[in-house]
């Protein structure tokens, strides 16, 4: 079976499992999200009075990350690290704690951090599940879901490979992860990966720092 042929295979698939395809789902997105900014909305306002006392610059920190089809966007997330850090992903700096600010270790282990995110998918430029964008210069990781099929995918704030390691995983892994959500896609595959997300933020489980 062709790479091309399974892409389309793949999107029959999507068209099935999600009624009226992607519509439904970025209909989902949007609504979810929109609801969810607005009710936690003063929290959003406590967090970013929090960063912005607690350490030099803003609030939030814009990042260059991989979107569909490998287009370049703008992800917000609430600044958990020092203004001069290499722009590099947190696990593979030496000493990641040295850069960190003083509330920032507190907020990416409770993924207070991601909230920022809410924005990206009422916008479109991501889900709530699907595979985590990269950094632009995580070239591996790139070419690995290019060559996979995976980058046709909406990026999430969530995924499967999220809820089987998250930082703990090997790039390897965590792209096999990425075609297994590929192949596997549906509402309710989505629906237990927010319910498993919600369980590993509780729990604390895959951050390493």
């Amino acid at each position: 079976m062709t790479k091309i042929y399974k892409m389309k295979l793949n999107k029959v698939k999507a068209i099935l499992l999600f009624p009226h395809g992607a519509f439904m789902k970025r209909f989902f997105d949007f609504i979810f999200s929109l609801t969810l900014f607005v009710l936690l909305f003063p929290l959003l306002f406590i967090m970013g009075f929090a960063v912005r006392v607690s350490s030099q610059g803003p609030a939030l920190y814009w990042s260059d990350r991989v979107g569909r089809e490998n287009k370049i966007f703008k992800m917000p997330k609430f600044r958990s690290m020092q203004m001069d850090s290499p722009e590099l992903a947190t696990h593979l700096l030496k000493n990641p704690l040295q850069y960190t600010t003083p509330i920032g270790s507190f907020l990416r282990k409770t993924s207070l951090d991601e909230l920022p995110q809410l924005w990206s998918i009422m916008k479109g430029d991501m889900s709530f599940v699907g595979p985590r964008p990269a950094l632009f210069n995580q070239d591996d990781l790139i070419a690995l879901r290019t060559q996979s099929g995976v980058h046709e995918l909406v990026p999430g704030l969530t995924g499967w490979a999220q809820v089987n390691g998250r930082d703990e995983l090997p790039i390897p892994e965590k792209v096999k992860l990425d075609v297994e959500y590929l192949e596997r896609q549906s509402f309710w595959f989505d629906i237990k990966i927010l319910w498993l997300t919600f369980i590993k933020v509780v729990r604390r489980d895959g951050v390493s720092h």
